[in-house]
């Protein structure tokens, strides 16, 4: 089937149906994208680095001072 087939089968459907086509093709798009970034052993340590967790981490919030 080539594009232009599927170009014509998509051009006679009524507005509301071309918005689930659309969403359908989004979905396709992400699972192969997915599936391509998860091809192989995940690396530990990645990450590294990037996440830091602040001092005052375990302190309470000041928002919420008046219920403690």
């Amino acid at each position: 089937m080539s594009d232009i087939d599927i170009y014509l089968k998509l051009a006679t459907l009524p507005d509301d149906m071309k918005k689930e086509v659309d969403d359908f093709v989004d979905f396709l798009k992400a699972k192969t994208i997915a599936k391509e970034r998860t091809k192989g052993p995940r690396k530990a340590g990645l990450a590294k680095g990037l996440i830091q967790m602040r001092e005052d981490f375990d302190e309470p919030l000041d928002d919420f001072k008046e219920y403690m």
